[in-house]
Parts: C-alpha cells; sequence; structure tokens
C-alpha cells in the first residue's frame, strides 16, 4: 500500500469517535517499531518527523525505507507527516520529498503573519496533493526545537478558529486546550488538566473539522520506572492521562502526538538490555531491547487509548 495523506484517516476517526496516533521517531528502526505496532493492531497511523529527525535520517532515506516496509510487510494505512516545520521553506522541501503531510507552526508569530506562512504552504502542498496542519494558540513547553515563551503560552481563542480555517484552508489545526511539550508537563501535587471546554466552544465553531492535540505524552509510570530502574537519573515526569486523552478521541481530535514516551520507552529498553547482559557487545540484542519497549508502548496506545485498532480497514 502506498502512503496516504490524513484526509480520509480523519474523516474516518471523526465519524468513529477515536484518533489517530502520530508518533514521532527519531531513527529508522523506530520507524519500523512503531510501523509493525500499528500492523500487530491493524491500525492507521502517522509517522511525524521533527526537523530534527529529518536532518538525523534524511528526507530520502526516510522515503525509500517506507517505500520498502509499505511493499513487503506493512498493510495499514501510513501518512508520513513533517511535525512542526517552523518555515515555509521546509514544508515546502518536504513535500518534494513525498512526504503527504506537514504541519507549519508560525504560532509564534501574531495572527495575521501566521494566516500569511499558512496561506504560501497549503497553496504549494495542495497543488502536490499534500495536506496541512497549522497551529493557532501555541501550546507550551519545551521539545527539541519547539520552546514557547510564557507570553506564547495562552489557549486557543475558538473566536479566531474559524476565520483562520477559512483564509488559510488547512487541512486540520493543531489547538491548545492544556497540553504541554516536553516530559515534565506538571509538577508533583498539580492536577493535570485539558481545558474541554475550549475544546467543545471550537467545536462549535469548526463542526465537523479536525483537530489535533500535540503535547499528549502520558509518560507511563511502568518505562519511567524501568528508566530510572537501569541506571537512569530521569526525574518525577507527570504527563497528560490517558483517561483525558480517550475523551479527547471522543471529540473532534482526530490526532494525537506522541514523542517523549516514545523516547522514555526506547532508552529504559535500551538500558535494562545493557545492564541484565553486560558481557554483550552485540548492537542488535540492545538495540531491540529497546525497540521491543517501543512497540509494546505503541500498541497499547492505540488499543486502549486511541481506540484506532482495528480500524485499518474501515
Amino acid at each position: 500500500m502506498p502512503l496516504v495523506t490524513t484526509k480520509e484517516m480523519f474523516e474516518k476517526a471523526y465519524k468513529g469517535g477515536y484518533a489517530i496516533g502520530a508518533f514521532n521517531v527519531d531513527n529508522i528502526d523506530l520507524m519500523k517499531a512503531v510501523l509493525r505496532a500499528a500492523e500487530a493492531k491493524k491500525s492507521p497511523v502517522i509517522i511525524a518527523i521533527s526537523s530534527g529527525a529529518l536532518q538525523f535520517m534524511g528526507g530520502e532515506i526516510i522515503r525509500k525505507t517506507l517505500d520498502v516496509m509499505l511493499k513487503t510487510e506493512i498493510t495499514v494505512p501510513v501518512a508520513l507527516h513533517l511535525d512542526h516545520g517552523k518555515s515555509v521553506e521546509l514544508c515546502k522541501q518536504c513535500v518534494d520529498f513525498g512526504f503527504t503531510s506537514v504541519m507549519i507552526d508560525a504560532s509564534a508569530y501574531d495572527f495575521e503573519k501566521n494566516i500569511e506562512m499558512t496561506k504560501e504552504v497549503v497553496e504549494y502542498a495542495h497543488a502536490h496533493g499534500v495536506v496541512v496542519e497549522s497551529e493557532l494558540g501555541a501550546i507550551a513547553g519545551v521539545e527539541e526545537d519547539v520552546n514557547v515563551d510564557d507570553k506564547y503560552a495562552n489557549y486557543t481563542h475558538p473566536a479566531d478558529v474559524f476565520e483562520f480555517v477559512k483564509r488559510t484552508n488547512i487541512d486540520s489545526l493543531a489547538i491548545a486546550i492544556g497540553t504541554l511539550h516536553g516530559a515534565f508537563k506538571f509538577k508533583p501535587g498539580q492536577k493535570p488538566q485539558l481545558r474541554f471546554d475550549i475544546l467543545e466552544e471550537i467545536e462549535k465553531e469548526l463542526p465537523g473539522f479536525p483537530l489535533v492535540l500535540h503535547g499528549a505524552s502520558s509518560v507511563p509510570r511502568k518505562y519511567l520506572d524501568i528508566l530510572n530502574q537501569y541506571g537512569g537519573a530521569m526525574e518525577e515526569a507527570i504527563g497528560i492521562p490517558e483517561p483525558m486523552l480517550r475523551d479527547a478521541a471522543r471529540h473532534a481530535v482526530c490526532k494525537i502526538n506522541v514523542g517523549t514516551d516514545i523516547r522514555v520507552a526506547y532508552v529504559g529498553g535500551v538500558r535494562k538490555a545493557l545492564v541484565e547482559k553486560p558481557e554483550t557487545f552485540d548492537a542488535r540484542y540492545v538495540i531491540v531491547g529497546g525497540l521491543n519497549q517501543v512497540q509494546e508502548l505503541v500498541e497499547d496506545k492505540l488499543e486502549n487509548v486511541f481506540a484506532s485498532a482495528g480500524h485499518a480497514n474501515d
């Protein structure tokens, strides 16, 4: 099966009350683990690539690897997505690489500049059959090259969304309702909370339109404990509770991004393999230890959080 766009994915997810997982991967092995988890659960999936991961892996290598896997072992719908494209030029480059979805993140600019940049990406991408996501109301926190100052750490204003979508002609909209980038979203004792009241107001302004949640890792205790048990020193991390994400998927949230959880599971698995078999110098053994945990994590997300398992052939 060739790569697909997210358009049909989101239409089915919206009607079915589930969400598509967009998993940020930092190398080819992680990409394979995510794809194999999706295949095992018969779930559509989005491979999300940040600008840093794109530079690390190379766009052509990403596409060629995906093409081989989609021809030989992966039968579920897969979209290849640029996450947080900070420039029009980068978004266009990824369209040319063969990405089927790009995100232009101009949320750090004012409303009019955001529209201007987003429109330019939409015009280029749509002409090549590629869909576009944009962000309104910057998601706070830090993750790789996403670093939002407090003055931008606000919620998406429902009054702005209709005009933004109409003027840009985007295909999906990332909104800020309380999710946060990075692992340390909340402090111990602080109650995680998503603004479902704002989500419902946005849904009324954009009936039937697919919404996106960024910064939605939950930092499951199991994987954090494994990482620290085997030599890690990661501080207490509190993410978005998974039941809240499931509730969001029952609304208009059709895409939920996960990045931190992948990294915690992978590094924890690698550490565990190194400690349990210190005599090994077989890199494959160590790497597979991390990949097995990633696949387990992704399968659980697809089945129990996003509820997209079994929807590959809808």
